[in-house]
């Protein structure tokens, strides 16, 4: 098949082993991809993060081929969770299966992901897509979930103060989560054209720049998803003493930290990595979350390479490969 190959470099391969050529593993079933999306942990992966060899991609739609295991699964369009999990371990028995030691990670770790014609994924990580959503809106079901588990992770009170920092592609769905619960939201970011996108849904939105990248202070919640050195540091100078701050970014790197001032001002850190899939789809059927003007361009699997290439041109939004 053809695959998207990272190993010494990126590489389009028309002849990569397809996954079901020696038969599928138990529980596991075939997915033929039909879209797929590039995060910037795809990018990061290129720059050494998690020493990741093989097939990246982890954001994605597709339909179901084989399932030997659960059968009624073939034929079905479907998005999949990451996170495969050992099932055995101390986490994975406390429904902690996601922060699983030996867990696998599609398209991330000691999985191949998506770009490609085909992947494998265990039957008890796939969703099925209702009919209302679009492959286009199918492919954000990932990140979406992302942002939602902010909310499964921090009470956001209607009184709140808050302030999203970045307005790149999960800045902008962390936005539209936040902006449901009725807080007085800000989001900061440093291109014009991307925050218009907020503004036209009613989000008040702020411009910063280099010399005054912490423009806004004393907010109770500050949601971090620049993946930047600076922009933790911002995120550090804009909460508030005894306020919680969320880091939603993954990137390759060990930033320096001002542990004093959290410290001192008793700020909550808090990591926030992958969320429930089925309420982002229901947000998505609903209508109540926009994913179409994020979309920014769009390449043919024979041009994945390209296609991360593309993504990685600065200030670009979501680029999707089409299989």
């Amino acid at each position: 098949m053809r695959a998207v190959l990272l190993d010494d470099g990126l590489r389009l391969d028309r002849n990569y082993p397809a996954p079901h050529e020696n038969g599928l593993l138990p529980g596991e079933a075939l997915v033929r991809v039909r879209r797929a999306g590039v995060c910037n942990t795809d990018l990061e992966l290129m720059r050494g993060y998690a020493a990741f060899r093989g097939v990246p991609g982890h954001e994605f739609v597709g339909v179901v081929e084989a399932c030997p295991t659960a059968p009624h699964w073939e034929g079905r369009r479907v998005v999949g969770e990451i996170n495969v999990a050992c099932g055995a371990c101390d986490d994975c028995h406390a429904g902690r299966g996601v922060h699983c030691a030996s867990r696998t990670v599609v398209g991330i770790r000691g999985r191949d992901g998506a770009f490609a014609d085909y992947m494998t994924l265990t039957a008890d990580n796939l969703h099925a897509v209702p009919d209302p959503v679009s492959d286009d809106q199918a492919v954000f079901v990932e990140p979406l979930a992302a942002a939602v588990q902010i909310t499964q992770q921090v009470h956001v009170r209607p009184t709140e103060r808050v302030v999203v920092l970045g307005d790149g592609k999960l800045g902008q769905l962390i936005a539209q989560v936040l902006a449901l619960t009725g807080c007085d939201l800000t989001i900061v970011g440093r291109h014009r054209s991307k925050l218009d996108i907020l503004a036209a849904r009613g989000i008040d939105t702020l411009l910063a720049d280099r010399s005054n990248p912490s423009p806004l202070t004393g907010a109770d919640l500050v949601v971090e998803a620049t993946g930047t050195q600076s922009g933790f540091e911002a995120a550090l100078q804009m909460v508030r003493p005894c306020g919680t701050l969320v880091l939603k970014s993954t990137y390759h790197g060990v930033p320096q930290i001002d542990l004093s001032r959290i410290v001192v001002d008793e700020v909550q850190i808090v990591g926030s990595r992958c969320g429930p899939f089925d309420a982002a789809l229901r947000l998505l059927e609903q209508g109540l979350i926009e994913v179409e003007p994020l979309i920014q361009a769009r390449f043919p699997l024979d041009q994945g390479v390209a296609a991360l290439e593309r993504a990685g041109v600065k200030g670009t939004l979501k680029v999707l490969i089409e299989i």
